[in-house]
């Protein structure tokens, strides 16, 4: 590993992978693969099955065939975190309390919470009940889950969900980042996630989207 990287060598790798819901086949045939520092952007109208292959990968929702597996990971750590499209907030916890909690579920591998706040822009709301938070505030609290808990890939479902330009920009940065150190991550998203280095991305289309 490089003396910036993070996370050990690993292959997030689907072979011939279809995922559905309720016994209808929303995509299938699916190959690709993730390999350290990328990013595979999944895009598609919705009914697409985004948010259903994302299940499948977290390993939420059974594959209906193929196979997903993090080529070279070590099976005694966890080794991805699942981002969805709800917030998974806690109201009446502070935004300090809803953060610590997560740390302790995951593990405070990363960055201590205080830090994670700041880090998502919300420093100085550390005592405030998550249920006075914004929508765009209730996104950031969640994506700072990401940073007080070192996971290598990261499945990320509409990460920009509610957010507004500086909150896109954040977006950005933290995947950035995170690749930086040798994460992966794959994410849903309709809104554009443009990386400064675009040798780092890839698209899958969903649903015979170009």
């Amino acid at each position: 590993m490089t003396p910036r990287q993070v996370h050990p060598p690993i292959v997030a790798r689907a072979q011939g992978l279809a995922c559905g819901r309720g016994g209808m086949v929303l995509a299938e045939g699916l190959d690709f693969s993730v390999t350290n520092s990328h990013c595979l952007l999944l895009r598609g109208p919705n009914g697409t099955g985004k948010t259903t292959l994302l299940l499948t990968l977290a390993g939420i929702v059974a594959p209906l065939a193929g196979s997903f597996a993090l080529n070279g990971a070590d099976p005694e750590l966890p080794q991805l975190h699942y981002c969805g499209h709800r917030n998974a907030i806690k109201p009446r916890l502070s935004v300090a309390e809803n953060l610590q909690f997560w740390a302790e579920v995951n593990g405070p591998t990363g960055m201590p919470a205080a830090d994670a706040i700041v880090e998502v822009g919300l420093g100085g709301l550390d005592g405030l009940d998550a249920g006075y938070l914004s929508a765009g505030q209730s996104r950031r609290l969640a994506l700072a889950r990401l940073l007080v808990s070192q996971r290598p890939l990261w499945l990320l479902d509409e990460p920009t969900a509610a957010l507004d330009i500086e909150g896109h920009a954040l977006v950005t940065r933290l995947i950035d980042q995170h690749l930086d150190r040798g994460g992966l991550a794959i994410a849903a998203t309709h809104d554009p996630i443009t990386l400064p280095d675009p040798a780092r991305m890839e698209t899958l289309a969903l649903g015979g989207v170009p």
